[in-house]
């Protein structure tokens, strides 16, 4: 509900029985498509000038679109695992979107790791070729409309640079993203609205960040913009390949991103040193103790772990850190600290720099078509749902597949009224 004094103004606007988007990025074009594919009058509200510019953001150095691991596996990278996202991201699995993609001209290609990209590479081809089938659909695109909520009489609200609008539609979805990079549109400005409403939303909170950790002057001056390559994470029960990155305040970089659901929580317990780095994850502690006991006499700790361990310069640097003190000289004392060197993070760092975010609206407040159980009518899709899951693909698969599952969910709700 707006204040009085906005509910006051006059308002003009678009008034139709068709459906409306709220929400320019993937998982509110995704929706748009299957509504007009299926006859529907669809107008796409946006904040911004010009749509997807996350998207074209984040395609810049590769647009990752999906991921090419079995779908049982696929799957297991999402927080809350099962349920109503699950189901959409069967109903519209990495396959499907590899072969939407053919259908637009824009053939994908798995690269080594087994992410799917453009062949291309890039967001723009794919998306002008996107925006051009929308077009030919009939799909009407509103820039520079800020959704504000509603009116008394249930008519939804923008603010424009013309002054306030509103529209009427017979179905609504919000796809309004989270509120990591802000300044693309993402900014979480709906979660007042949403909660003034009496829908509960759980607090955005950063996810696909990195962390701060507080390096030594030294350690941070030497080694900040360096990666730690082939190392393991272990959280808990989870253990992740990948890389990092060393920054002057911290940390960041995929094998953090794929872990970040469950260093939140180790650090949400107060548990701050339950994060650890293998730096050697190819090679066993037993032959990692063989190999620094065949060091010769006065060598130097630096060549032991250099020739012995197989260090990097940034690797045996963090060691170093992570001991806290002197290295242990010992042969299986520092196969042991190599093998799980103590990572110590103090906090994520702010949502603006995160990738993505997590929290938003709870599943518990949908129905299985993705419609609030509270506002009949209104469906919510994308990163606005309380989802998590790391980068990889993951994060465009799930927005695509959830826009799709609540398109037919309105389509769905229209055919009944």
């Amino acid at each position: 509900m707006l204040p009085r004094d906005r509910r006051s103004l006059r308002m003009t606007g678009h008034h139709d029985s068709g459906a409306a988007v709220i929400g320019a990025g993937p998982a509110g074009l995704a929706a748009a498509e299957v509504l007009a594919q299926a006859g529907h009058a669809v107008t796409v509200y946006d904040r911004m000038p010009s749509p997807a510019r996350k998207l074209l953001i984040a395609g810049r150095g590769g647009l990752n679109l999906t991921h090419s691991e079995p779908l049982v596996d696929f799957l297991g990278r999402y927080h809350p695992q099962g349920g109503t996202l699950a189901g959409a991201i069967e109903a519209f699995p990495p396959t499907a979107l590899r072969t939407w993609c053919d259908g637009l001209g824009q053939p994908t290609f798995v690269g080594s790791s087994g992410r799917v990209f453009p062949e291309s590479f890039k967001a723009s081809p794919l998306l002008r070729a996107w925006l051009a089938r929308l077009a030919d659909l009939g799909v009407v695109i509103r820039t520079r409309h800020r959704f504000v909520g509603w009116s008394e009489t249930g008519a939804v609200l923008f603010d424009t640079p013309d002054g306030p609008t509103e529209a009427r539609p017979a179905a609504l979805l919000l796809a309004l993203g989270g509120a990591s990079w802000p300044r693309l549109g993402s900014d979480g400005a709906w979660v007042p609205v949403l909660e003034g409403q009496g829908i509960a939303v759980t607090p955005l909170t950063a996810s696909n960040v990195g962390f701060s950790v507080a390096w030594s002057a030294v350690f941070a001056e030497r080694f900040a913009g360096q990666p730690l390559k082939r190392i393991a994470l272990t959280v808990g029960e989870s253990r992740v390949r990948g890389e990092a990155m060393i920054t002057a305040e911290g940390i960041e970089g995929g094998v953090l991103y794929a872990a970040s659901h469950a260093i939140r929580a180790a650090l949400a317990a107060g548990a701050t040193t339950a994060v650890t780095l293998d730096l050697r994850p190819d090679c066993s502690e037993a032959a990692l103790i063989q190999a620094l006991s065949r060091a010769k006499p006065g060598e130097s700790l630096s060549n032991r772990l250099r020739k012995g361990a197989g260090l990097s310069p940034v690797a045996a640097g963090f060691l170093r850190e992570a001991a806290g003190s002197n290295l242990p000289a010992e042969a299986g004392a520092l196969a042991a600290l190599i093998k799980a060197a103590p990572l110590r993070l103090r906090a994520p760092h702010a949502i603006e720099r995160a990738i993505s975010s997590a929290g938003g609206v709870p599943f518990g407040q949908i129905d299985g078509r993705f419609m609030l159980r509270a506002r009949p009518g209104i469906f919510v899709a994308g990163e606005m749902l309380d989802w998590d899951a790391p980068t990889g693909g993951y994060l465009l698969q799930g927005a695509f597949a959830s826009g799709r599952a609540a398109a037919e969910g309105m389509r769905a709700w229209m055919a009944r009224i």
